[in-house]
C-alpha cells in the first residue's frame, strides 16, 4: 500500500469517526408530549374535568392524548339522551383520555375503558381518579380502566374473565382511521 493510499485511508476512516461523534441519539420520550392540562368539558348539565393534550402528539401511537370531535358529538348526543345507555353495562374502545367513559359512569352501572397504548391508559386513569375522588353521588359507579389491543386473545380474555358477564353495549368514538391514497397522473 503507498503512502498515499495509507493517508486516504485514514482521511476516510477519521471522517467516518467525526461522523459518528454527531449522530444523536434520542430516548423515546423525547418525541412524546405529556403536558397535560386540566380542562372542563361541558355536555348538556354535565361538567367533566379531565387531564388532556390541546394539540396532537406526532406520534400517531399516542392520539388518544386528546379528545377529538367525534368523541364530542357522541357524548353530546349522550347527555342528550341518557336513556340509551342508562343501567347499561358498557366497554369503550379506543377510549382515550376517557371523558366519553366517564360521561357514561353517570347513566350506566359499570364501564370499562379500554386502549391500547401504556401512557394513554395512564392518563386515562389518572381521569379516572380525578372524577371519582370529587364525592358526587351521581358519578362513576363502576368505572374501570384496562389495556386492550384489539386482536390481543390475552388481553380479551382477561378482561372476560374480569367480566364474565359481558358488556350490554360497546361504544367506541374516533377509533377509526379512513386511509386513502391519490394517484396522481
Amino acid at each position: 500500500m503507498s503512502l498515499r493510499e495509507k493517508s486516504e485511508g485514514n482521511q476516510i476512516m477519521k471522517k467516518e469517526k467525526e461522523e459518528e461523534d454527531d449522530v444523536v441519539c434520542l430516548d423515546a420520550s423525547f418525541f412524546m408530549n405529556d403536558n397535560y392540562e386540566l380542562t372542563t368539558f361541558t355536555f348538556g348539565s354535565l361538567e367533566l374535568q379531565l387531564l388532556c393534550l390541546q394539540s396532537a402528539s406526532t406520534d400517531y401511537d399516542l392520539t388518544g392524548q386528546m379528545v377529538w370531535p367525534g368523541c364530542v358529538l357522541l357524548n353530546n348526543y349522550l347527555s342528550q339522551k341518557p336513556h340509551v345507555v342508562q343501567g347499561c353495562s358498557v366497554i369503550e374502545l379506543g377510549s382515550g383520555v376517557g371523558v366519553t367513559g366517564i360521561l357514561c359512569s353517570r347513566f350506566c352501572r359499570e364501564v370499562l375503558l379500554t386502549d391500547h397504548n401504556d401512557e394513554v391508559v395512564k392518563i386515562m386513569k389518572k381521569n379516572i381518579e380525578l372524577n371519582t375522588s370529587t364525592g358526587s353521588p351521581d358519578c362513576c359507579a363502576g368505572l374501570a380502566a384496562e389495556k386492550l389491543e384489539w386482536g390481543n386473545a390475552d388481553q380479551i380474555s382477561q378482561i372476560l374473565q374480569k367480566y364474565p358477564r359481558g358488556f350490554d353495549l360497546v361504544l367506541g368514538a374516533d377509533i377509526y382511521i379512513l386511509t386513502f391514497s391519490f394517484k396522481f397522473r
